[in-house]
């Protein structure tokens, strides 16, 4: 059984909300400890599904090689959903960023950690985050800190599992219950 279209885009969908990040960075508790305030959890996060950066003396990727540099170009990051962190009561943005990645439909091992990497190039120079219109005010500059947090499927071959495993990368299983024959409800698993 293969991963199909509309469950990648049933679980992006999910995940640009706040609430359910909170609700997926509570399946892996280094996380959730890192949200600035537990009792405000959901004003403490922002979601940017399918994220653009501002990224200064970017070197363009493409595959294994670093193409032509260019200068403080808008670009994709190639993460699903960038979680930054903010203060609830100063509405400012903190240090530490993670970057969520789905495993999409006929994605192998190396293509997702490909992608994780060309993240960690783009971001390792100094950027800025181009902001939901709600949060535009929010100065988002570099993090401190960024960390990656991958989000397999059932049917997410064992070799892709094993690699992330292997890489010491964190990952979340995603799993679909039935609720009615009309409706379905995802649902974490398991952390591994």
């Amino acid at each position: 059984m293969t991963i199909k279209q509309s469950d990648y885009e049933m679980v992006l969908a999910d995940y640009s909300n706040r609430e359910r990040i909170v609700s997926l960075l509570g399946q892996y508790r280094q996380y959730l400890a890192m949200i600035p305030s537990m009792r405000r959890a959901s004003e403490s996060v922002i979601a940017i599904p399918l994220p653009l950066a501002k990224v200064r003396n970017l070197r363009i990727v493409s595959g294994d090689n670093l193409n032509q540099e260019c200068l403080d170009e808008i670009t994709p990051i190639p993460c699903d959903v960038a979680v930054l962190m903010c203060d609830p009561e100063w509405k400012i943005k903190m240090g530490v960023e993670i970057l969520i990645f789905i495993h999409r439909p006929q994605e192998d091992f190396s293509d997702l950690l490909r992608r994780w990497r060309q993240s960690q190039i783009y971001l390792h120079k100094e950027y800025e985050w181009i902001m939901p219109h709600t949060e535009d005010h929010m100065y988002s500059d570099l993090a401190e800190e960024i960390y990656p947090l991958f989000i397999t499927f059932p049917q997410t071959t064992e070799r892709i599992k094993k690699g992330l495993s292997g890489a010491s990368l964190p990952y979340i299983e995603y799993i679909q219950e039935e609720i009615t024959k009309d409706q379905s409800l995802y649902s974490l698993s398991k952390v591994i």
